[in-house]
């Protein structure tokens, strides 16, 4: 299971979320990919589905969590965020609780789980990042967007000093650019946490990501030869390499 999170809105992080499930079902994995934002679900959005039954749906009783789990023709499943409701940060912890656990049964049935968090580090975000193996934080050279990051590494760690936690640099003006943004955030979080996360990948920026999303087709179906393409696909071999932490 690997989640994806981010100190702040708009770096990119439900775009990556789409295309790292993607990448993962290319290689021939069952993959599963669960819209975990809160009230800004809308991992249905990017890829033009419109489900019957979402994580709302399930919250309220009339489904499983499996019952709400959607196939799509990227070649992976989904189970859709409830856009427009806060119900998942109303729930309370055992709630919270009781469904991640059912996130991890259902787990059981795919090679891989991808979790698009929401933004922040709240009491859902916490739960469901606990779930995971790795979490990677997503975040660009905006100086916000450093600073959320660093924060979110920061609870992060405080609350579980085992967490895996590792950096995407998104937006990235060249891999080199990247590296240097990267290098700022590991620099702050060796001096001030006695950690350094390690760089999972850099994405370039690639104007092909902004005309995927706004016809609500996957990158890798409409553009998968671009840039930010391989990017990704060669963050999910890094994945595929590395050793992880053992999830809940």
């Amino acid at each position: 299971m690997v989640a994806i999170a981010s100190g702040k809105g708009g770096v990119g992080k439900t775009w990556l979320s789409v295309t790292l499930a993607h990448t993962f079902a290319r290689q021939g994995q069952r993959v599963l990919l669960f819209d975990g934002d809160i009230g800004l679900a809308n991992v249905d959005i990017q890829l033009g589905l419109m489900p019957d039954r979402d994580l709302g749906s399930v919250i309220a009783g009339r489904f499983s969590l499996a019952d709400a789990v959607m196939s799509s023709e990227a070649g992976f499943d989904i189970i859709a965020g409830k856009s427009g409701s806060a119900s998942l940060a109303t729930l309370d912890q055992a709630a919270l609780t009781a469904l991640r656990d059912e996130l991890v049964q259902l787990a059981k049935s795919y090679d891989r789980v991808v979790i698009d968090l929401g933004a922040g580090v709240d009491a859902v975000v916490r739960t469901f990042s606990a779930a995971a193996g790795i979490t990677l934080v997503v975040t660009n050279d905006e100086p916000t967007a450093l600073t959320d990051a660093y924060a979110y590494i920061k609870l992060t760690r405080m609350a579980d000093r085992n967490a895996d936690v590792r950096v995407v640099i998104n937006i990235a003006p060249t891999t080199r650019e990247g590296e240097r943004t990267y290098a700022k955030l590991n620099k702050a979080a060796e001096n001030f946490l006695k950690y350094s996360p390690p760089l999972a990948g850099v994405i370039r920026r690639d104007e092909k990501v902004r005309d995927a999303i706004r016809n609500q087709v996957p990158l890798l179906t409409r553009h998968p030869m671009c840039e930010a393409a391989e990017d990704v696909e060669a963050l999910m071999h890094s994945l595929m390499r590395a050793p992880q932490t053992a999830p809940l």
